[in-house]
């Protein structure tokens, strides 16, 4: 049985057919990317990132800012975009953020930090978004 584009996977099997290896590791895996690697660190490039996995818009290009982290880095999501779901994998405590309308990893957003006047980073993977040009 073939989806279309804008039907959702429901079994995993299903998401292994549309994404790449990466892609479903990140996204369905709630795997990393390697930092520096992805290709929406640095740009600058007008528009709307989109989840990789459904098509939703998650954030917009005026909420992105330079952390120097080695991942994309957005101070606000579109509102109800992403849902937040306490992580304490790994020994930390941290927040993991994902797609609220596929349920697909994104990463992670901390708090206080002092980046930027909203003191909130969204910690995204280049792999989970793609970026819609203005």
């Amino acid at each position: 049985m073939s989806l279309s584009e804008s039907e959702l996977p429901t079994t995993e099997d299903e998401w292994r057919v549309r994404l790449s290896p990466e892609e479903f590791r990140v996204l369905r895996q709630a795997g990393t990317e390697r930092p520096w690697t992805g290709e929406y660190v640095d740009t600058k490039t007008p528009g709307v990132y989109h989840c990789r996995g459904c098509g939703a818009e998650l954030f917009r290009s005026e909420a992105k800012f330079d952390s120097h982290c080695g991942w994309p880095s957005f101070d606000d999501a579109i509102p109800g975009a992403v849902k937040e779901i306490p992580d304490n994998t790994l020994g930390m405590r941290r927040t993991e953020i994902r797609c609220a309308r596929c349920d697909s990893h994104l990463g992670h957003v901390f708090e206080g930090e002092g980046f930027t006047p909203k003191n909130t980073r969204h910690c995204v993977n280049s792999v989970s978004i793609r970026l819609e040009p203005r």
